[in-house]
């Protein structure tokens, strides 16, 4: 049996409800740190995960303990899980993403909503499909404004923002992999 300690380490962060930054503040680490471990890009030495099951708090036999449970296949609208959070909503399929390399959001950006000045850069890919509203992609130095039926996709590693431009909400479905929150 392979032990996966970053996807470990992301479902049981997430079952605390901890951010990576907040996880980092807690446990003396770097966000960046925490980062890298839940991408298996690095395997952290048994006393820097210690220190950071100590920021959670949960102990390291509790933690090589838990076995996530079974993915559902199917869910209600009410199901979806809120991850967003002031004027952008992100709906995700499914609390528990161990083991998972994809991850879908119904995403909900109010009126003038951004994802921030500093643009997203991670690995992997993302797409979406604009199902209502106006939303500006930026990617790199491209900027285009997309509408209903519209879309994207590129790798994620290309520096990135959103903003929903117009009086009118922007709802997307989007899909990202690997999973980022």
């Amino acid at each position: 049996m392979i032990l996966d300690v970053g996807r470990r380490l992301r479902y049981v962060r997430m079952k605390y409800d901890l951010s990576q930054r907040k996880l980092a503040k807690r446990s003396g680490v770097t966000n960046s740190t925490i980062s890298l471990i839940e991408s298996n890009q690095t395997n952290p030495s048994v006393g820097a995960l210690k220190r950071i099951l100590d920021g959670i708090p949960i102990g390291l036999s509790e933690f090589f303990a838990i076995e996530p449970e079974d993915a559902k296949t199917f869910y209600r609208s009410d199901e979806l899980v809120e991850i967003g959070k002031g004027r952008i909503s992100y709906r995700q399929i499914g609390d528990n993403l161990f083991g998972r390399t994809l991850q879908i959001l119904k995403e909900r950006y109010e009126p003038g909503a951004d994802t921030g000045k500093v643009h997203l850069v991670h690995d992997g890919e993302e797409g979406g499909i604009v199902l209502a509203g106006r939303l500006e992609v930026t990617v790199d130095s491209e900027r285009k404004i997309l509408g209903p039926g519209d879309a994207y996709y590129f790798q994620s590693r290309r520096p990135h923002r959103f903003r929903c431009i117009g009086a009118a909400p922007c709802e997307v479905v989007s899909a990202c992999t690997p999973p980022t929150f």
